[in-house]
């Protein structure tokens, strides 16, 4: 039996983006997070309040907590998604502890206004990449993941919920009101930053149109800004009188050349403009993952 190329291909392009994932979210707990015994949330927070009173490893924590998480991803999201879990956990918590316990990584600043907002930057990039590589390194990022499944919410969101009280119970671990505001800053980063990474920078624009000059307007759509569209027929409730709307995709750039040309076109159109973060199709590279 041929080997699938394709198949092949994309299992090392996912396995790199959860090393590379993995790599960077670790670092980020060893400059800034564990120093100042930040709370991100999730499993990794709990082990960081553990670490600060027992002095047990972040990682070997980690992994011994995340057993539970693993067999609720078996259950939930299917043994394939347990098992990339289980792969990106441990590697996670492997070189978290290496670079630690073991490189020592030092402290990159003692100003914690600086390391939340660098760590949780950082941090969500490690998770982000991780994700894209359809994998997770365990916690609230699976409950995330569940969340996502279950409700249609973005995962970034669905961990922003979930770690919310884990934070607030840095204060009390702590005995520092400061403690779960830091924290509050290092989930809102690094959940957005996640967010960002999976649906990309360059969002394109969806617009939609109902005017009276859409044969003009597509014109210049197909023409000028070489990009297609859609007609529908429509009736308008107001007017009461049939017409079409149009429905395009357009990058952003685009967009203050598409609304100079309607305003001058037809100044009475009506036009709804949507971000949109995921297009398959020619002119456009989708950022799902394979």
């Amino acid at each position: 039996m041929r080997p699938n190329i394709k198949k092949i291909k994309r299992t090392i392009s996912s396995a790199g983006l959860v090393v590379i994932g993995c790599s960077i979210s670790a670092v980020a707990y060893s400059l800034f997070l564990i120093p100042h015994h930040f709370v991100p949330g999730g499993i990794s927070g709990v082990s960081i309040i553990l670490n600060f009173f027992f002095k047990i490893p972040v990682g070997f924590l980690i992994f011994v907590l995340n057993i539970p998480i693993i067999t609720l991803a078996f259950k939930v999201m299917g043994r394939s998604y347990a098992l990339r879990s289980l792969a990106g956990i441990s590697l996670s918590s492997v070189l978290i502890d290496f670079f630690h316990e073991i490189v020592h990584v030092p402290s990159a600043t003692d100003n914690p206004i600086l390391a939340s907002i660098y760590g949780g930057v950082m941090l969500g990039v490690g998770l982000g990449l991780v994700f894209r590589g359809r994998a997770t390194t365990g916690g609230s990022d699976v409950i995330g993941m569940v969340l996502s499944k279950a409700t249609g919410m973005s995962i970034g969101f669905g961990i922003l919920i979930t770690d919310f009280i884990i934070i607030s119970a840095s204060g009390l671990a702590y005995r520092n009101l400061e403690a779960p505001l830091y924290g509050y800053i290092v989930l809102f980063l690094s959940t957005r930053v996640i967010d960002m990474v999976l649906e990309g920078w360059n969002y394109s624009k969806l617009v939609i149109i109902t005017s009276s000059k859409t044969e003009a307007i597509a014109d210049f759509i197909l023409k000028e800004l070489a990009r297609g569209g859609t007609a529908i027929k429509a009736r308008s409730l107001y007017l009461n009188r049939e017409g079409e709307v149009i429905m395009t995709v357009i990058h952003r750039k685009q967009l203050p050349e598409l609304r100079r040309f309607i305003k001058d076109t037809d100044p009475q159109a009506f036009v709804i403009i949507n971000d949109t973060y995921d297009v398959q199709g020619r002119g456009f590279r989708s950022m799902i993952a394979a």
